[in-house]
């Protein structure tokens, strides 16, 4: 086998954000780490790029490993190689950010190593770079959210307008007016309101909705245009 002679040899890591949302509050899965150094302290999920695999599947395999969640939404971010960002060896990792309804996967998780969901806003001071890759994963969220509908990958099928509005405030670090909101969401024409009401908080209760994937196809520019003033407001904060 060619090699390149006189080349350093540097390791590839993998770290993947994992998202989650109860309905009321945006959270991070974290883990206590294993192994030095910085053993015991809190972590993202992460492990090595093995030599017969590829990027994603080795995010793929460290995310099973680890949580136990699999076919789940999950994106490269960025690299990060700082040349000091590892204390132990030389190393460039990965980042990916996974979004997942924790209500819907939470049997599904593995606590082996130690997992824990924080609030996205009070997470405790993570090793390494890991708190610039949680910070530069919830600005990828903002962009991304503005062009696709990839935050109802945290909803469940069908929802509340106040877990919605919990939701982007989440993702956003901003406070809407709940009118405004409602109007704003419901002229897009985007939700389809059910007959059926969610009472686990009041006797009252709240109607659910659910996304009309083919209306939000065909309108992608109004859902843009909507939360785009929601992306320059985040931007102030």
């Amino acid at each position: 086998m060619n090699r390149y002679k006189g080349q350093l040899r540097i390791l590839v890591a993998v770290d993947c954000i994992i998202f989650g949302f109860d309905g009321k509050d945006l959270k991070v899965l974290l883990i206590q780490r294993g192994f030095e150094p910085e053993k015991n302290k809190w972590s993202l999920m992460g492990g090595f790029l093995e030599a017969n695999e590829n990027l994603d599947e080795a995010a793929n395999r460290i995310l099973k490993q680890l949580t136990g969640l699999e076919d789940i939404y999950m994106e490269q971010i960025h690299a990060f190689s700082k040349v000091d960002r590892d204390v132990a060896e030389r190393a460039v990792s990965v980042s990916y950010f996974a979004l997942i309804d924790i209500a819907r996967y939470e049997k599904q998780i593995s606590y082996d190593y130690h997992a824990e969901w924080f609030l996205i806003n009070e997470k405790p001071d993570l090793i390494f770079d890991h708190d610039e890759m949680v910070e530069l994963a919830r600005k990828q969220l903002q962009f991304k959210a503005a062009i696709q509908p990839i935050l109802f990958e945290l909803l469940p099928e069908n929802f509340t307008i106040s877990q919605l509005q919990n939701l982007y405030e989440g993702v956003y670090k901003t406070t809407f007016d709940k009118r405004n909101f409602i109007r704003k969401l419901m002229s897009t024409g985007l939700l389809i309101k059910l007959e059926v009401k969610d009472k686990s908080g009041s006797r009252k209760g709240a109607y659910l909705y659910k996304l009309d994937k083919r209306k939000y196809n065909a309108k992608l520019d109004v859902f843009f245009n909507y939360i785009h003033d929601r992306s320059e407001l985040a931007q102030q904060n």
